[in-house]
């Protein structure tokens, strides 16, 4: 009899779904593990079971209380297509709706190049997982950012389209790597470039004309907007509005895909764009690689040691609190949403602005 003729029977009473039961077993390495198995009878008869092991007796548990769900609705004994992990990934990059950052595309395809990738929905597993985090050779806290990444396919993937991937021993992992210290929290940044090395630097692109990239300018504008590599990429023309501008796909772990803050622009940045040709739909059409190596090419070049493009975004905001901005003021131009983050530059005292009279601005600030 076929799945499909036996829902029939099942609407009749016929069919019942037998309670699940956990059992509870110690591996080889002196951990414990839950497996929930769970059975669907007719007449009395075990027509079909399954089970499924955890590390977490509550993630058994709530797999348990949702399979009976399933098994009890219409159709649930419909067998379910079981992809590799590689396909979800893909088919969740083809459906989603609106850009994906760069860095979230880089992690899905460094997961789709790995060994994980080739394994079945229902066989991706906790100890799977952070198997795969061992083969990261990266700090905790990348590795951090991977798991961060993947954490919306595995939310996912049984409600959007019933694949058999378990959000339990997703969960499972993320205990277990933070337990092994295999993931975790990276230190703040607290590296500020000083003038002589922002000199150097603006020396530097100055002589480079074979340089694709305006770099005085966007290195400047970097410092003065507070804003992130990628996102200065993505700023439109039309999206300028007097001394505001609306910053596209702004970071946000909460919204990556459609986080735009309308921010507001500093009178050099604001002097920095205008200075720009309106030749493209964009302010700085230029690529964040083409930005990055650039940058990172020239701190090599001049001997400037741990400095990243990312750190101008570091010396803006303090900047501002140097020039006695408060944090509602200061977040108004960095577009943080919560203030809580800006509380690390509260001990900033009010100095003054050291850009004041800087040789450069005028500079970058010419058409």
């Amino acid at each position: 009899m076929s799945y499909q003729e036996m829902v029939p029977f099942y609407q009749e009473e016929a069919l019942s779904v037998h309670m699940g039961t956990i059992v509870e077993r110690r591996r080889k390495d002196g951990s414990v593990s839950y497996t929930a198995q769970i059975g669907l009878k007719q007449n009395g008869v075990f027509i079909h079971r399954e089970a499924q092991t955890f590390d977490r007796k509550q993630a058994a548990y709530a797999w348990l209380e949702n399979r009976e769900k399933e098994l009890k609705a219409p159709g649930g004994l419909a067998p379910r297509e079981d992809p590799p992990l590689g396909n979800v990934i893909t088919r969740y990059r083809d459906e989603t709706e609106g850009p994906i950052g760069k860095t979230k595309s880089q992690v899905l395809k460094k997961v789709k190049d790995s060994e994980l990738a080739s394994v079945p929905c229902s066989l991706v597993t906790s100890d799977k997982l952070v198997s795969f985090a061992r083969t990261l050779n990266v700090q905790p806290a990348t590795r951090t950012s991977y798991f961060s990444h993947l954490a919306p396919i595995f939310e996912i993937a049984g409600p959007a389209w019933r694949y058999p991937l378990s959000r339990g021993q997703f969960d499972d992992a993320i205990v277990s790597l933070k337990k092994l210290k295999l993931i975790g929290k990276g230190g703040e940044r607290t590296r500020r470039p000083s003038l002589a090395e922002l000199n150097r630097l603006m020396e530097h692109f100055g002589g480079r004309r074979s340089d694709s990239c305006p770099m005085q300018k966007i290195t400047a504008f970097a410092i003065f907007s507070t804003r992130r590599q990628e996102e200065i990429t993505l700023l439109r023309w039309d999206d300028l509005d007097g001394d505001r501008i609306l910053v596209r796909a702004m970071k946000d772990p909460q919204n990556k895909a459609t986080n735009n803050v309308l921010c507001e622009l500093t009178p050099e940045a604001l002097a920095i764009i205008e200075s720009m040709p309106r030749t493209d739909e964009w302010i700085f059409p230029f690529s964040a690689d083409a930005i990055s190596a650039s940058f990172t090419r020239a701190c090599q070049l001049l001997g400037i040691d741990d400095l990243h493009f990312h750190d101008l975004r570091h010396e803006g905001i303090s900047r501002l609190f140097e020039m006695g901005r408060t944090i509602p003021q200061a977040a108004a131009v960095s577009g943080h949403r919560s203030w809580a983050s800006l509380k690390r530059y509260t001990h900033i005292r009010q100095t003054g602005d050291k850009y004041a009279g800087w040789k450069w601005l005028g500079f970058v600030t010419a058409d």
